[in-house]
């Protein structure tokens, strides 16, 4: 992707954090009152502080009176600059993670409507990258444009009209070598975006791996394949680490290079500062204040290069995560669709269709028709479509051409709620969520009775084994089961299924 196009997407995922931010607009506004705040009593500072210089200039000749007062005022203004910055931090925090709460919200709500196309093509680990710790970049990076961001630009504004009430002639001298600074960090910044773009992609890789391996650890140990997980973990490991240092390269030498023009700056107002005392265009006090505005002009811009490359990280990951959220949906439902209620169990298959991959056929032409109450089993070899036809039933997947109907409704004309409530489906792959024996049945009918979860398992033969463990019922079991045999986390998913 070339530069442009990737300022043109960088350019584009900041207007989608605006339109998440400007929900809270009201708090932004006080934000930036505080900010205001901050910046004008900070910079007010450094008038009263050259006041004072000018109150002890001269032997024997110090205004004591005309001292303490100025002293008095710059402890009321740090006090109270001190309560401003702590109340725009505050609201600067919630803003951020507000924003970041609702768009992580947002992710996990797309992720439970997106069709299983796209949850297959990707590994899980990537996807959970992406919710957890790509958000969590974007929140440290939008938290910091928050913080420096804001007060950064109103000091250079506020420092330059200071500057100017005190000497326009000094000031241009700062203004005119200020774009050596913007520009060294506009350089840096554009190489730090790719890096970081492709650090992020490359952790998504690794946790992926690492979840698909601990996942599988059994499998992995039984077939001897630690030898080559390790050599694939290393060379992802190896990616990530070289982007990394890459990344972390730019980003710091952001900070030394904008010193190095700020001291430049700061050493030519201080020349041509002294030559104007000496002529008399300007007094020692008022060159003190001017020393302090220069330096409180460019730390800012050491600051922002800092933010931009945190901005930098945080819109790669943001990049990652709306990615995720733009993707199309299952499409919506028919305003008028059906819900199934008192269904019979009538379902016909009439000349269906469908592949994953349009360029791979998978089935053709399939007809099948099932009556109430009939035992139906679809046996053939693995690769051949079984576990498809279920995924077509449950509208995991919609048909290419043909039609699937139950009680004569076209599935598609169906609500999916509806649909699937009339169909208990237990896996060859096990799910157990962590909780307790009883949670687990309940899945599915969260409001059941007790005596409708204890029927269920008496149906499923499981009474037996649960009545066996510490606590009946109310056994707590881990992700996936836990230390349940494979036999028993199957008599717990039937079990759910009956209920």
């Amino acid at each position: 992707m070339s530069s442009n196009q990737e300022t043109n997407k960088s350019a584009k995922t900041l207007r989608r954090i605006l339109t998440y931010i400007r929900e809270y607009r009201l708090w932004v506004a006080f934000s930036l009152t505080m900010a205001v705040a901050t910046v004008a009593l900070t910079l007010y500072v450094p008038i009263l502080t050259g006041r004072a210089v000018d109150r002890i200039v001269g032997q024997g000749n110090v205004d004591f009176g005309g001292l303490l007062r100025i002293l008095r005022v710059i402890l009321i203004a740090v006090a109270f600059t001190s309560v401003f910055q702590w109340l725009m931090n505050h609201i600067n925090n919630k803003i951020t993670y507000r924003v970041v709460k609702d768009v992580r919200t947002r992710a996990f709500n797309q992720l439970e409507v997106l069709p299983l196309r796209y949850i297959d093509s990707h590994s899980s680990g990537d996807l959970i990258s992406r919710i957890i710790a790509d958000i969590d970049q974007f929140s440290e990076g939008l938290l910091m444009g928050f913080t420096q961001l804001f007060t950064g630009v109103l000091t250079i504004l506020g420092t330059l009209l200071f500057m100017l009430s005190i000497n326009p002639w000094i000031t241009i001298v700062v203004v005119a070598l200020t774009p050596v600074s913007l520009f060294v960090a506009s350089f840096i910044a554009k190489r730090t975006y790719i890096m970081f773009k492709h650090q992020s992609e490359t952790r998504g890789e690794l946790t992926g791996l690492t979840d698909e391996m601990l996942g599988n650890m059994k499998v992995v140990q039984a077939f001897g394949y630690q030898d080559r997980a390790q050599k694939t973990f290393e060379e992802i490991n190896s990616r990530l680490a070289g982007y990394s240092m890459q990344a972390t390269f730019f980003s710091s030498i952001t900070n030394p290079a904008t010193r190095f023009v700020n001291s430049m700056v700061y050493a030519a107002v201080g020349i041509a500062g002294s030559y104007g005392a000496i002529r008399g265009i300007l007094t020692v006090g008022q060159l003190t204040s001017f020393l302090s505005y220069a330096n409180q002009y460019t730390k800012p811009f050491n600051e922002i290069s800092g933010v931009v490359t945190e901005l930098q990280n945080a819109l790669a990951s943001a990049a990652r995560v709306f990615e995720l959220i733009d993707q199309e949906p299952f499409p919506e439902e028919p305003k008028d669709a059906v819900k199934l209620q008192n269904v019979a169990g009538q379902v016909d298959l009439k000349q269906v269709n469908f592949s994953y991959d349009p360029s791979v056929k998978l089935i053709e032409d399939l007809n099948l028709s099932v009556k109430p109450g009939q035992r139906i089993a679809i046996v053939g070899p693995t690769g051949c479509g079984k576990t498809t036809v279920i995924n077509l039933l449950m509208r995991f997947y919609d048909v290419d051409s043909g039609s699937i109907q139950v009680d004569g409704h076209d599935v598609r004309n169906v609500t999916r709620k509806s649909l699937r409530t009339n169909f208990g489906m237990v896996l060859q792959e096990t799910w157990l969520k962590s909780g307790t024996i009883r949670e687990n049945i309940a899945y599915g009918k969260p409001d059941a009775t007790e005596e409708e979860i204890v029927q269920a398992a008496r149906e499923a033969h499981a009474y037996s084994f649960i009545k066996r463990m510490p606590q009946g019922y109310d056994t707590v079991i881990g992700e996936d089961g836990g230390n349940l045999s494979q036999g028993q986390k199957q008599l717990l998913c039937i079990a759910r299924v009956m209920l």
